[in-house]
């Protein structure tokens, strides 16, 4: 008789940072409302959050490396790599979508700046001109003072998204790429509930999942 499998999945180096978590199902891993195939599946907001905060953690130039401890036998031969390709597909979308965010914001950003420029040198010119037409010098300088921190605070907006807005997204962005390339392994406990995957495996069918459960009955 074959031994139980203990871990499966691919290995993890000895200097990786391991990302671990520990679930009793495959499932609780992924958003229970997201009907797509398993592969294709986004991760339940919970695990999200704790897999990037960990990461967060890990310098920039460490190697990333996650651990699923399983609390049932192993099930299907391929479920480790399956894991492994949804995982690195819903990491790598997100690298995807927070690029197509910084595109974005430095679009507005642009426009922003022009619109910006525009407003400080037209505020600019016209508190210069204002002096001609006002003689309370009192009321003039108040004009001019208000006219030029309304034309900067019309540069407060591109400025905060030049200087500030674009560099967290491009780290996560980054940060999300290392997550879609990390290596991923289960391991298991192989004598906790030996046919217990057979209802945790996101990729079947609920009619195959009953009729599983008919036959062994």
């Amino acid at each position: 008789m074959s031994e139980p499998l203990r871990s499966a999945g691919d290995e993890l180096s000895a200097n990786c940072v391991r990302i671990e978590v520990h679930v009793g199902e495959l499932r609780q891993l992924f958003d229970a409302m997201d009907p797509s195939p398993f592969r294709e599946r986004d991760l339940d907001p919970k695990a999200e959050e704790f897999i990037v905060s960990w990461a967060k953690e890990a310098s920039r130039d460490a190697q990333l490396g996650m651990l699923v401890h399983l609390d049932r036998a192993a099930g299907k031969d391929d479920e480790a790599t399956a894991l492994r390709d949804a995982v690195h597909e819903y990491f790598a979308h997100r690298a995807q979508v927070m690029r197509q965010r910084l595109r974005e914001l430095f679009r507005v950003g642009r426009i922003s700046l022009l619109i910006g420029v525009v407003s400080l040198t037209v505020l600019f010119v016209l508190a210069e001109l204002i002096g001609g037409f006002i003689p309370s010098a009192q009321i003039r300088d108040l004009l001019r003072e208000s006219l030029l921190i309304g034309g900067w605070v019309a540069m407060w907006r591109p400025l905060e998204i030049f200087l500030y807005e674009w560099w967290p997204i491009r780290a996560d962005a980054r940060l999300c790429d290392r997550l879609s390339a990390m290596p991923v392994r289960i391991a298991y406990e192989p004598d906790n509930k030996p046919h217990a995957w057979q209802t945790d495996w996101p990729a079947m069918a609920p009619r195959e999942v009953v009729a599983r459960h008919q036959a062994q009955v």
